[in-house]
């Protein structure tokens, strides 16, 4: 079985360092910034406020002392590298897959910089609505969560066109 049966896809991989880029330029910049756990009002439902996030999504397992550091870099490596083949492997027409798959290596990638180096992820986009806050995020995040819509975009069309194909 070949692992790769289209390296001109790797052209995409520009996506992914560029939300790496991004994402850590942007938490530099909050770090640097910012006063942590004091919010920033921007606009209304909107604030920038500088958190670390020691576990993973919704601060799962921050407080597990420790080994969920190496946890969650490990399977930040694995899932990359997976994804990486998957990307390699697409056809060559298959540019929002690509995109949506680019789109969540960099945002794995750009957590995964955080883990490595601090331990801990840098958030600091805060959204809310009256006294009720959603779980602050990063650059990262808002890639990956980009990235996983658009890889359902893409199955949900795929999905029609292969009824439209079977309809006769």
């Amino acid at each position: 079985m070949q692992l790769i049966t289209n390296p001109t896809m790797a052209r995409w991989l520009w996506l992914s360092v560029l939300v790496v880029m991004l994402d850590q330029a942007t938490k530099w910049l909050a770090a640097t910034m910012l006063d942590p756990y004091h919010p920033l009002p921007l606009v209304p439902l909107l604030n920038l406020t500088l958190m670390y996030n020691e576990g993973a999504a919704f601060s799962f397992l921050a407080g597990a002392g420790g080994w969920q550091r190496w946890f969650f870099a490990c399977f930040a490596i694995v899932m990359s590298v997976v994804l990486v083949i998957w990307l390699l492997r697409l056809g060559p027409r298959e540019h929002l897959m690509a995109a949506a798959l680019s789109l969540v290596i960099g945002g794995a990638v750009g957590n995964l910089v955080d883990r490595v180096l601090t331990g801990r992820v840098v958030d600091f986009i805060d959204l809310y609505v009256g006294d009720r806050h959603w779980p602050a995020f990063n650059g990262a995040d808002s890639a990956i969560t980009l990235g996983v819509v658009l890889l359902l975009l893409g199955n949900l069309r795929e999905g029609r066109r292969g009824q439209d194909n079977n309809v006769t």
